[in-house]
């Protein structure tokens, strides 16, 4: 089984610069994308449903913000949009396919880096997402999670950790709440579980040449239950063709 998370920036951009044509070639069997900057309206029907693929999505109410989607290669038993909290569901941050006893979502936590404003409302998303986060443990479901958390966990998940420990995506605040996730919730960072080189980032600034010096932040994450995250295979950040400021993040699941 293969699962492909990638953060857009805007699904009209990065299908310009060529992501849905990567997208056929991976033959990935769930496609979870985010920050869609698009509306129903705005969706074609390659965005909607690209090659042999269903697209479900969450839509925020602001117009060119945020947004999420799974693709999947068969229909889900059940789709869920939202997790049942008025402020962020209006934002358009959750969506969840069930197969079977399987559940898969995407989710696009909040950022809290153009301000103070949006840095409590960051606080206020943590704060109601871990009882959905337990729930969901609790229900004896396999769970995977892909999506962009903006929280880098810890100082191999960024270039520059020293510089950066007083601002929003690494502020000991975010980032011990990450920890509750993993070590209270028992989910798992399956990147990590594979894969524990330094220098592995999946955002990038658009400022300083960060991209062409490798100066990221691992905010994209498989978040798991600890049954499917031990299946995991092999893990990929594909960085030969940029569709967005994050690369796409794929990871090979064992049957």
């Amino acid at each position: 089984m293969k699962i492909i998370s990638a953060n857009l920036n805007g699904i009209r951009s990065a299908a310009k610069k060529g992501f849905f044509d990567w997208m056929a070639k991976q033959v990935a069997d769930f496609v979870c994308v985010q920050e869609l900057k698009a509306q129903a309206p705005d969706m074609t029907s390659q965005f909607l449903a690209p090659g042999d693929y269903h697209g479900y999505f969450h839509y925020a109410e602001k117009k060119g913000y945020s947004g999420v989607g799974i693709y999947c290669k068969t229909r889900p038993d059940a789709v869920q949009l939202g997790f049942g909290n008025p402020e962020f569901d209006a934002e358009g941050r959750y969506v969840q396919c069930d197969f079977g006893n399987l559940s898969v979502i995407s989710v696009y936590c909040p950022s809290g880096s153009s301000g103070e404003e949006r840095q409590l409302a960051k606080f206020r998303f943590m704060e109601v997402f871990l009882p959905h986060l337990l729930a969901l443990t609790g229900s004896g479901r396999e769970i995977v999670i892909c999506g962009d958390w903006n929280i880098a966990h810890k100082e191999i998940d960024l270039k520059n950790w020293k510089s950066n420990q007083k601002n929003s995506g690494f502020l000991p605040q975010e980032r011990a709440w990450l920890s509750r996730v993993f070590d209270e919730l028992a989910l798992v960072d399956v990147f990590r579980r594979v894969d524990a080189r330094a220098d592995q980032y999946t955002w990038w600034s658009n400022r300083g040449q960060a991209w062409a010096r490798n100066v990221g932040w691992r905010i994209d994450y498989h978040v798991a239950t600890a049954g499917i995250a031990a299946k995991a295979s092999a893990v990929a950040i594909y960085k030969d063709e940029r569709f967005s400021d994050h690369a796409p993040l794929t990871i090979e699941y064992a049957a």
